[in-house]
């Protein structure tokens, strides 16, 4: 079986203790940490001596302007229309908050002012219904007194005899309709 560990690199000695402590770092042999060295900028494709990165920072820029690029679309096509959508409808949501507290108020006065309205009947039912009470006390007072009055008639009417004179007999009536005129 053939070698393939044929090839060898030299280096200072300064190099080969900062290689050292690498390879200890990273828990590997020299020989694995080179491999994946030559492995890493083989497949990057950058430059060791770019040691700012420059290659990577492009990349990064240019990712970077393509997610803003990405985003601000987004924004013009979906966030945009989105607001000016949620603007309109807080505004009709307000109009109509306003159009419903007006209805609402002016129904309010109008519900008072009947009620007051049917307060001010009610009162004016009940002193009615007062005057209608007296009145029908009255009535009955004045049926009582009648009463007595057409009775006193009546007997005095049955005490006259024929001879009882006429003068007599029209002193009763007018008597009588004297109490009555009174009353």
């Amino acid at each position: 079986m053939e070698d393939i560990n044929v090839k060898s690199v030299r280096y200072p000695e300064v190099t080969d203790q900062k290689f050292e402590k690498i390879a200890i770092k990273l828990g590997r042999t020299k020989r694995k940490v080179f491999i994946q060295m030559v492995d890493y900028f083989y497949k990057s494709k950058k430059d060791p001596l770019d040691l700012n990165d420059e290659l990577l920072k492009n990349t990064l820029m240019k990712n970077h302007q393509q997610y803003v690029g990405f985003i601000k679309m987004q924004e013009q096509m979906l966030l945009v229309p989105i607001k000016s959508l949620m603007e309109k409808l807080g505004e009709s949501q307000r109009q109509i908050i306003d159009r419903f507290n007006t209805a609402v108020l002016h129904h309010n006065v109008d519900v008072l002012n009947n009620q007051q309205a049917l307060a001010a009947m009610m009162g004016e039912i009940a002193r009615l219904m007062e005057t209608i009470l007296s009145s029908q006390t009255d009535k009955e007072t004045l049926k009582v007194k009648f009463l007595s009055i057409l009775e006193a008639y009546i007997k005095a009417r049955e005490a006259f005899t024929m001879m009882t004179a006429a003068r007599e007999k029209e002193e009763l009536i007018a008597t009588t309709k004297k109490q009555v005129t009174l009353l």
